[in-house]
């Protein structure tokens, strides 16, 4: 139960500042509610379903991520500014860790429960539904901004946070491909070892 308390104390404390007074309230809300609604999941789940410690520390990171998105918009956020003037870059690229992270964190997610309790072994079927998975939640969140755009017009800017790029939807579902190969090539032992130390009620022959 320590992580998940440990999640609800940041993010709380986190969506309370941010709250305050966000760029734009209506993009503010759209960005963390998926920290409202993962929350009570993991707090419900703690005792007859722990996770891994390595994938409550992701799901942790992937909201502050979120968190701060949605407190100045992606756009605007002061550490992306920072990047993009060391790399002289064109736009501020914080939105792009966001859909790096959404390929991240969903890897070692899908992982942990196909391995646990979907009947999958390790191995290249494993490799490839984890990443399709992944690729597949990013299509959702596409279709998720598309139909903000249609739904609220020009007030959809700040969530959709393109910045002008044309190939803005492309490249965010690629950086979230790339985050969860990353996943499963330098975190994938890490895991491994982790999902063994699980209690025995909590864990299913992997």
């Amino acid at each position: 139960m320590l992580w998940p308390t440990v999640i609800a104390v940041i993010w709380g404390i986190g969506l309370s500042v941010s709250g305050i007074s966000p760029y734009d309230r209506t993009t503010w809300a759209m960005e963390v509610a998926p920290c409202v609604i993962v929350l009570p999941l993991l707090l419900g789940t703690a005792r007859r379903a722990p996770l891994t410690p390595l994938l409550y520390a992701l799901i942790l990171l992937h909201g502050l991520v979120l968190i701060v998105g949605g407190a100045y918009s992606y756009a605007r956020v002061p550490a992306g500014f920072l990047v993009q003037d060391f790399f002289d870059l064109s736009r501020n690229p914080y939105d792009k860790l966001g859909h790096f992270m959404q390929g991240m964190v969903p890897a070692i997610a899908a992982r942990e429960l196909l391995l646990r309790w979907g009947g999958l072994r390790r191995g290249g079927w494993l490799v490839a539904v984890v990443i399709l998975s992944c690729l597949g939640i990013s299509a959702i969140y596409e279709i998720v901004e598309w139909a903000a755009a249609l739904a609220l017009g020009q007030g959809a800017t700040e969530f959709l946070g393109t910045q002008g790029y044309e190939w803005d939807t492309q490249s965010d579902m690629f950086l979230c491909g790339i985050g969860a190969i990353a996943a499963l090539v330098l975190l994938g032992r890490w895991h491994d070892r982790l999902l063994a130390r699980l209690p025995s009620h909590a864990r299913s022959p992997v």
